[in-house]
């Protein structure tokens, strides 16, 4: 009989899938203790000159062992604009650029890491990495789409972590288990009546971090089986556990047992077995104190809806009649009423914290992680399959036994009511072979756009293996003897010259042995995120709102944005304009209707952890740019910002408007090119209805004049480089 390839594989396929087969092979690496490897000495390298800390010297290594010639250092101009999108987020102004290419100190790139690690917009901009893996949203998806109302809350807790600069290993245990190991509440000292002790503040914001398992996709209708939501719920909370911290895809062992790690179903229903004292419960942000102002306030609150709904009245016996004098004060005392009776509640209740929410309707709560009651508490069974109506035998709260045996500890937990305690403690003892190799891999991701592992939440064996497994285990061993500093890591990883390495240059050699750069024999170009996009078109027309923490912004879309909302009170546009130009992190996310603008940028789907968005290139995008009515505002903004710096003067309009956009200096046939565009579209005679923000700017020039320089930045907008990092 003849095998072609393709039915030898479906056999491979087959006899690869026989249950309990993993359990018998071999360790991957992955779950050994890295032992923490020496760096080769620069003179046993090639290009040992260009070694500037132990990650050139690994990466140096492999680059001669696969005969790769690293290239040259990128230009200032390049490394300033790299830096700034990498940490921040956002492109630096034409003054921060100058500064630091005409900065003569050997310090300066130094310098410019330490400035821009201590910016707030940090914390926004890696936060937002990090929702990804925690597959942060909104809304709980599927066909209902219902609210998660306080998500966001979760979202302020890792900014703030990350610009706290956090240790790791904190960051973690509070996600999994702030409520077992700092138990605490909001009570007072009477003594100090109306202030929350630091601890109490400290133990607070950890208790929002275990917001992250409030963030799980759920069926609307599953709220009618209580069983199989409880199923549903542990399920999330084993796979999105195991993906996000251990890089390990643990869901595939529900079923059965691990095709290809030594993971068992055993191993699984024991990790569910850990979280089923748990469940989502509503913390009150508000000392008992405070909550009791709060409900003393209450006349005051009705006082204020009842107002309101007198002046609805009122307006509604008084439809389409010209007023009176005397009804026209009646209506003018309604409105006084309800502005009276809002301004006396602030006045009157010291104790209550100026929110970003409405303390008329309700008092500020974050949705937690909290314990059933023990005789609440439903066992886990062993289901067969993973079948929620084939149950077999009880299971215990365990650690997954491999990972157990390689940290030399027990697998069994004794107390299932700190069994997340014990989880999150055994992760972060230094000693567990996954959780800082696995941050570590997406630290270096972020950075290069490639993981030194290429599937950052499968570390298994069916995962990428590592191109500098040395080098993985170097870093992961270094983050844990720097007490867990991500900012510390950034530096180490910034000041090597693998960081710093060009671009935009190759060789025949180095594309023939390694074409897709595996080997960092250069930098990786990539591609802004979404919400980078968004924030830059912001930024660099001037628009961009700063603004840390709060609710969710909902800006406004155009009549076809919308239309693939099937109900529109769904997304409720913000009143304030300013939030309409917020950063893209704090824009609504609806499992069931992303921003249009992020949805054709390959925005993630956010059901489940999402390790590395895909980069695709489409149609979508570019129309999306040249024709949304919010990027075309955004242009007028930008080219009279632009204006009102240079004056009415082509050329010198150009070079300004290139350098804020592009970060860099025109060249001579790029102002040509440029200046030939302007005149071209102010033949063309475009029609130009600037908005009332710019009107003004743009009366000292011809409306003509006017509608090619707004159309000329409309064209830098959909300039590759815009979009596009070095």
């Amino acid at each position: 009989m003849k095998f072609t390839s393709r039915y030898l594989g479906l056999l491979l396929i087959t006899l690869m899938a026989i249950p309990g087969n993993a359990q018998d092979a071999p360790f991957s690496w992955a779950f050994t203790t890295p032992d923490r490897p020496v760096p080769p000495a620069k003179d046993s390298l090639t290009h040992g000159h260009l070694v500037n800390n132990p990650i050139d010297a690994f990466i140096q290594k492999v680059l001669d062992r696969k005969k790769l010639t690293p290239v040259t250092r990128a230009d200032r101009t390049t490394l300033v604009r790299r830096a700034y999108f990498d940490l921040i987020g956002l492109p630096p102004t034409p003054e921060q650029i100058n500064q630091f290419v005409n900065n003569p100190s050997p310090k300066a790139w130094e310098e410019l890491i330490n400035e821009l690690l201590e910016k707030p917009e940090y914390g926004e901009r890696w936060a937002r990495h990090w929702l990804d893996v925690a597959r942060y949203a909104d809304s709980q998806g599927f066909e209902g789409d219902n609210s998660i109302p306080n998500a966001w809350r979760y979202r302020d807790y890792v900014i703030k972590s990350l610009n706290d600069d956090k240790p790791y290993d904190i960051f973690v245990q509070e996600q999994i288990a702030a409520d077992e190991i700092w138990p605490d509440n909001l009570d007072l000292d009477p003594k100090r009546v109306y202030l929350l002790s630091d601890q109490k503040k400290k133990h607070l914001e950890a208790r929002i971090g275990t917001g992250f398992y409030n963030l799980n996709a759920q069926v609307h209708e599953s709220a009618l089986d209580a069983h199989r939501l409880q199923y549903e719920t542990l399920t999330d909370w084993v796979d999105t556990t195991a993906s996000v911290f251990m890089g390990l895809t643990m869901g595939c062992a529900r079923c059965h047992d691990h095709k290809f790690d030594p993971l068992s179903q055993e191993d699984y229903f024991g990790m569910q077995a850990i979280f089923a004292p748990s469940e989502k419960q509503y913390l009150h942000l508000h000392t008992p104190m405070m909550r009791g102002d709060w409900h003393w306030l209450y006349p005051r609150r009705t006082a204020v809806e009842e107002a309101k709904r007198a002046l609805k009245a009122f307006r509604a016996t008084i439809a389409g009649l010209e007023l009176t004098e005397a009804e026209k004060a009646q209506e003018q005392t309604l409105k006084d009423a309800i502005v009276n009776s809002v301004m006396l509640l602030p006045d009157n209740a010291n104790s209550v914290p100026q929110e970003p929410f409405d303390i008329l309707m309700t008092s500020p709560t974050a949705t937690v992680l909290g314990h059933t009651h023990p005789k609440l508490l439903k066992p886990v069974h062993f289901l067969d399959r993973g079948e929620l109506e084939l149950p077999k035998h009880v299971v215990g709260a365990k650690l997954p036994k491999a990972l157990a045996i390689a940290t030399n500890s027990p697998s069994d937990l004794s107390n299932q009511f700190e069994s997340r305690k014990a989880l999150a403690l055994w992760l972060t003892n230094g000693k567990h072979p996954l959780t800082s190799r696995v941050m570590m891999n997406r630290l270096w991701q972020w950075h290069f756009g490639r993981g030194i592992v290429a599937t950052p939440n499968d570390f298994g064996l069916m995962g990428a293996a590592p191109t500098h497994p040395d080098l993985l285990d170097w870093l992961a061993s270094e983050f844990i003897t720097r007490d867990w500093s991500l900012k510390e890591m950034h530096r180490l990883i910034m000041k090597s010259n693998t960081y710093q390495a060009d671009s935009r240059t190759a060789t025949d050699n180095n594309l023939a042995i390694d074409p897709e750069n595996k080997y960092l024999w250069r930098m990786n170009r990539r591609r802004l995120e979404a919400e980078a996009l968004w924030d830059s078109v912001h930024f660099t027309a001037g628009t961009l709102t700063n603004k840390l923490y709060g609710r969710p912004v909902v800006p406004s879309l155009s009549t076809d944005e919308m239309a693939a909302l099937r109900e529109k009170w769904h997304w409720p546009v913000s009143g304030d304009p300013s939030d309409h130009t917020r950063r893209g992190i704090y824009i609504l996310v609806k499992r069931n209707f992303r921003f249009p603008m992020f949805e054709v940028y390959d925005a993630p789907l956010t059901e489940l952890s999402c390790p590395q968005r895909d980069v695709t290139t489409v149609a979508p995008q570019a129309l999306w740019t040249l024709n949304s009515p919010s990027v075309y505002k955004q242009a007028q903004h930008l080219a009279a910002v632009v204006l009102a710096k240079t004056g009415d003067n082509p050329e010198v309009w150009s070079a300004e408007l290139w350098l804020r956009v592009l970060g860099r200096q025109i060249s001579k046939a790029e102002l040509a090119e440029i200046l030939t565009l302007i005149k071209t579209l102010e033949s063309d005679a475009l029609k130009f209805q600037p908005d009332k923000e710019t009107a003004d700017l743009f009366k000292t020039i011809t409306p003509a004049r006017a509608a090619a320089y707004v159309h000329t930045c409309l064209a830098l907008f959909n300039h590759n480089e815009f979009s596009f990092i070095d």
